[in-house]
């Protein structure tokens, strides 16, 4: 299957995916290598008077390889509305949705996996509950949350925060490069930076560690949230193959 970017055909997949045919017309997500990437979280907010499911749609035709909804202020009502929609309108670009938080919603609409924090459902139960194929991923916030990790069977660590950011209000101290640098030193799961990230520090906490980059306001407070994630899955690509290079040298 070729692959395409900055295509809104909706057999453009992005590069980071790997797919799988299972049955007609369904996939299942190779989950580790989905977490490479660009990784989208929404904010409604910080969109301004630009609706949601299309600052989503540009931002997967952009290059996301993954989108996370994240909803605090709604009713649930709407939230499985909302997700329902968008959960249709990125499926045929082969991009996971994952909830943020809410398992009932995550279940409601069999959406491909979920977020948790620290302070949210245990990950046992959550895992339990979302069953063994889906994506589930934890926020790591303090070096105890690490080592707590590393019993778990999570399919990525969300690194919170990298820097400081008003997106994340509630989280402790960030981690800097030199933490997350720490983190994948020691860590044997994907790792996904959030906190602060834009183009400007992309490429540095990508060859820090992170496998993945999770923005929020880089993209949903973007003027042309396509042109916001088409550079920053650029910058990451390159990251990713800069630091492969590395490795074998």
């Amino acid at each position: 299957m070729g692959v395409k970017r900055g295509c809104s055909s909706v057999n453009c997949y992005p590069l980071p995916l790997i797919l799988s045919r299972r049955g007609r017309g369904n996939f299942t997500f190779a989950k580790v290598s989905t977490m490479k990437g660009l990784y989208f979280v929404t904010d409604r907010g910080l969109c301004g008077e630009k609706p949601l499911a299309e600052v989503v749609l540009q931002a997967v035709r952009g290059g996301a390889a993954c989108v996370q909804l994240r909803e605090k202020n709604v009713s649930t009502d709407f939230f499985v509305e909302e997700a329902s929609r968008i959960k249709a309108l990125i499926a045929p670009y082969g991009v996971p949705l994952i909830i943020n938080d809410r398992i009932d919603v995550a279940l409601a609409v069999g959406a491909d996996g979920v977020h948790v924090g620290q302070e949210d459902m245990p990950y046992g139960i959550a895992r339990r509950l979302m069953g063994p194929k889906a994506i589930i991923g934890l926020s790591v916030e303090t070096w105890e949350d690490v080592e707590q990790a590393q019993g778990l069977d999570c399919d990525y660590l969300g690194v919170s925060p990298v820097f400081a950011t008003p997106t994340k209000t509630n989280t402790k101290e960030p981690w800097g490069l030199e933490g997350l640098a720490k983190i994948r030193a020691v860590s044997r799961h994907p790792l996904v930076g959030i906190g602060g990230l834009n183009a400007g520090n992309t490429e540095a906490v990508v060859m820090a560690g992170a496998d993945g980059i999770a923005v929020v306001s880089a993209i949903c407070a973007s003027p042309d949230p396509y042109a916001a994630a088409r550079e920053l899955d650029e910058i990451i690509r390159a990251a990713l193959a800069k630091r492969v290079l590395l490795r074998e040298k």
